[in-house]
């Protein structure tokens, strides 16, 4: 099994405390910047960063949908970290001044991939479907905290 690795990032006209307490916030700003390949959300504890337990299921393609539960840490500061309790993936959140009144986040989602022919298609095609996923929430994220 080999993991596999998605990464998108986007500057943001925000700072950088701003973005990430939105990033965090899953009562009211995340379930609102999740694009359509999101459903079933829910904070099932907490809601504000760290210890946070957040469900959603993430339709990738037609026939893939994973049910993801999410533990949420916050081992630095700028950093959020996903964990999901019914897989191996794990997505992390990192935010970080990016010059006046702007910042950087970046989202990589790592998990181990299936074996044979299938793996190959998962790591030649799944990071760049996920890439898309994120590009666009991010773009949903730029849109709510730079009004």
């Amino acid at each position: 099994m080999a993991q596999v690795e998605a990464t998108t990032e986007r500057v943001i006209a925000a700072d950088a405390e701003t973005v990430f307490d939105a990033l965090a916030d899953y009562k009211e700003v995340r379930g609102k910047v999740l694009t359509g390949h999101f459903s079933e959300y829910e904070v099932r504890e907490g809601g504000d960063g760290e210890g946070s337990l957040v469900h959603w299921k993430l339709q990738a393609t037609s026939k893939r949908v994973r049910d993801c539960l999410l533990e949420v840490t916050e081992p630095t500061d700028g950093q959020l970290v996903e964990k999901d309790r019914n897989s191996s993936m794990v997505t992390t959140w990192i935010v970080t001044p990016a010059g006046e009144g702007k910042s950087r986040t970046v989202v990589t989602t790592v998990w181990d991939g299936a074996g044979g022919i299938g793996g190959f298609f998962e790591r030649t095609f799944a990071p760049k479907g996920l890439g898309r996923i994120y590009d666009e929430l991010l773009q949903n994220l730029a849109t709510e905290v730079e009004k």
